[in-house]
Parts: C-alpha cells; structure tokens; sequence
C-alpha cells in the first residue's frame, strides 16, 4: 500500500480518484453481442457460451434433478450456515415494510401509496474463479419477500457444463427454481429480450465484470431498469490507535482479494498505527491462497494520515465507499456523522465479512462512488410505489382554481379544461 501522510485538502481529491476504465472498446463488442441475442435468442446465447465459456451446455435450464444432486454435495455444515445467513436476511428485509398511510392534503384530498412487486426480475450470479453462491441469498430473498411473481436466475456454467452446486443450493433455501446455465453478456442480453427458453424481465440484478456492466447499462436504453451501475467492490478502513492492527489488515485484505482492480483505502489518525498495519498486511498476505490477486491491488491502494477524525470522516464522505468500516474509540459518536457510504461496520468486531455473508444487511451496494446517490438492495428496489389520489367536490373547491392558475401559467388549455369544468360542475350542483 502507498502511504500518503497528512495530505492537503487540495491532494483529497486524487486520493479518491479510482482508475479509469475506458469503455470505448467494450462498448461496440458488447453492443453488437446483445443485438445478436435480441435477434437470435437461444442460438446466439448458446454460441456466446461456447465462444466466452468455452461450454455449450445441452441444455440452458437446470434441471430438478441437477438441483437434488447439488444437495447431496454440498456440505450440511454449508447448508446450515446458508440458512443462518438466509434467516438473517430474510429478517433485516421483512422489517423493511412499510404501511402505507393516507395523506389528507386538503379537506376532500386524499392521497396515498401503494407498494407493488416488481412482476419479472432477473438475477444474475457471478461464477468464475469465485462462485458468489451469498449473492443468490442476497438478491433471492428480498425478490421473495416483495412478492415478484418471476425470479430468473443466470449463473455461468463450469466447465464441465454444470453450475456449481452451492450456488444452485443457495437457490433452493432462498425459493429460486428457475434457473439457467447463462454467463456474462450473453445472461443480461437474454433476460433483457428474452430467448425461446429464457424470459425477458423488467429490472435485473447482480454483480460482474466490465463487460457485464456495460451490459447492465446499454439494456436501460431498451427500458429494462437495473439495481445501479458499478465498479469494482472496495472497502475504506477508519482506525485509530487503539485499533486492532491484525484485524484492520485481515479487513484491508479481505477486500483485496475480490480481485486485482479492487479498492483499498486505509484512513488513520497514527503514523505508528499505519506502519504496524502495513507489516501485518504483508504477514497475512504470505498465508493467501489468492495472494497475487490481493497483492495487484494492494499496489494500487492507499493508507492515508489524516490529523484527527475530523478529517478522517470529511476524506471518507468524500471517497464515499462501497463499505466503511470504523475501528475507533468513538466509532458510534462518528457514525452519525456518515453521509456517504453502501454500509457502515462499527467496532473491532464488525468486520465486512459479516456483512457480505451473515449479518442480515444487503451485500450488493453501490462502487465507484455512486454511494453519494444510490443506496444498495434493499426491499424497495424489488417495489415500485404506485400514488393515488382521491377528490370530493369539496377537494375541488379547496385546490380548483390553483389548477386552473397553474394550467393558464404553463399554456396547457386541456389541464385547465379539465379542472374548469368540475368547477363548474361543482358550483352547479351546490355541492
């Protein structure tokens, strides 16, 4: 890690700057893959699994029977921890509901919301060199709370043509059954149009790659809503001096074994508490089996001295990180002062683990930055409101001529009509 000691104000903003990945390539590539699939469904998806997967799997629906041999391979001591982390979750998103009220705006109008499922999602389930088996819980179980009719899930094949069986697991505990051997472009491409097997969604979830990313962001041009865009996951680390340097490291290298492009940004008060950390770092490191990923990024990532925690939080509302974790003496008094961030870990014990697994909270969040204007998955990104409102002819009375008004102000003739004439129907009546 690059230490930057008691950098200026003016220097905040480089420290916070993540690389920049030029789409420009990507973009024409993945444009013309999903515009194949529009037009050729299953036989193009079929071909872009062989070409990218190097798999073409007979069938692209798992099967009942595939999902009961899964059973019987993954662990009872895994199975048990999914479905600790699944009532967790499931528990932290129930008590996201909300009742809607009825809102008396004006005597005779009432408005109010109602809450309605997302009817088709689609769930979409990196595997690769990491099968994100807890990202099936985490977009599975909400989708099942908010009552969406439809929950497709895509998973990349291995390359034996088979999904890895944790994942199909994690499916079952979460009461996901529809389920495809789809990867990569090709799996968004094909819940955004739909393919003879595979139905097309109106919103999709899950993590991925660049070109999975870009993916997400082009079908928005064809109407089909997304969680939010993305980047590569990160971790901002507050600690002071009374931190535990062993777990701060552990924390630190935790997120830098998602992958070589992934953020780690260390933020303390001790110059003495950033050299104990950086040695820790690189003992853990040694005992790695993924550490030459962790070590690419730990080589683009930063431990920065800052004078007090004044400025440690005002540099971390600034990088806005996917998760914050805060190991300092007074981690509840700074909490509150948290303005940007995908989900905050307090103390020595809450360690970003359990929230990506465990805890019960969300862990599909905001990268990138986006934190300063997305929140991550929650209940509501499953729900869309829908408002109502109802009028007497008292309402009419009471907010009639201001319509009138506001109609004649903007030149729209029909808005003030129609007003007008329940005015007039109104003073007629003697209502």
């Amino acid at each position: 890690m690059n230490t930057i000691k008691y950098p200026s104000r003016e220097q905040w903003a480089s420290i916070v700057e993540r690389p920049h990945i030029d789409a420009g390539e990507l973009r024409p590539l993945v444009a013309a893959i999903l515009s194949d699939i529009k037009a050729n469904g299953d036989a193009a998806v079929r071909r872009y699994s062989e070409r990218f997967d190097h798999v073409a799997p007979q069938s692209l629906a798992v099967t009942r029977e595939e999902i009961d041999e899964a059973e019987r391979l993954v662990s009872s001591e895994l199975k048990e921890a999914m479905a600790l982390a699944h009532s967790n979750i499931k528990a932290f998103h129930q008590a996201q509901r909300l009742c809607p009220q009825g809102v008396t705006t004006q005597p005779g109008v009432t408005c109010w919301q109602k809450p309605v499922p997302i009817s088709r999602v689609g769930l979409y389930v990196p595997g690769g060199s990491a099968p994100l088996f807890s990202t099936v819980l985490m977009l599975a179980t909400p989708a099942m709370i908010a009552g969406c009719g439809k929950i497709v899930l895509c998973t990349p094949p291995r390359k034996d043509g088979t999904v890895h069986p944790a994942i199909l697991v994690a499916a079952r505990i979460a009461g996901v059954g529809e389920i495809y051997k789809v990867g990569g472009v090709q799996a968004i491409g094909a819940m955004a149009y739909g393919t003879e097997t595979i139905p097309n969604v109106y919103k999709i979830f899950g993590p991925g790659n660049q070109y999975v990313m870009e993916a997400k962001q082009q079908v928005t041009l064809d109407g089909v809503a997304i969680d939010m865009p993305a980047g590569p996951s990160e971790v901002c680390v507050i600690a002071d001096e009374e931190a535990e340097c062993s777990f701060v490291a552990a924390d630190l290298l935790s997120q830098a074994e998602h992958g070589p492009d992934s953020q780690v940004l260390l933020i303390t008060t001790s110059e003495a508490f950033a050299e104990k950390v950086q040695a820790e770092v690189a003992r853990q490191l040694e005992r790695l089996p993924r550490k030459e990923i962790a070590a690419q990024a730990l080589a683009a990532s930063k431990a920065v001295v800052v004078a007090d925690a004044d400025e440690a939080m005002a540099l971390s509302n600034m990088y806005a990180p996917e998760h914050l974790i805060i190991q300092t003496r007074d981690c509840v008094r700074l909490a509150e002062r948290v303005v940007n961030a995908g989900s905050v870990f307090l103390g020595c014990y809450a360690c970003e683990s359990a929230g990506d697994y465990a805890s019960g909270t969300n862990h599909t969040l905001p990268t990138k930055g986006y934190a300063t204007a997305y929140s991550g998955v929650n209940l509501d990104s499953f729900i869309r409101k829908i408002t109502f409102q109802h009028l007497t002819a008292e309402g009419v009375r009471n907010i009639g001529r201001a319509v009138e008004v506001m109609a004649e102000a903007e030149s729209l003739e029909a808005h003030r009509n129609a007003m007008a004439l329940r005015l007039q129907s109104v003073e007629k009546a003697g209502a």
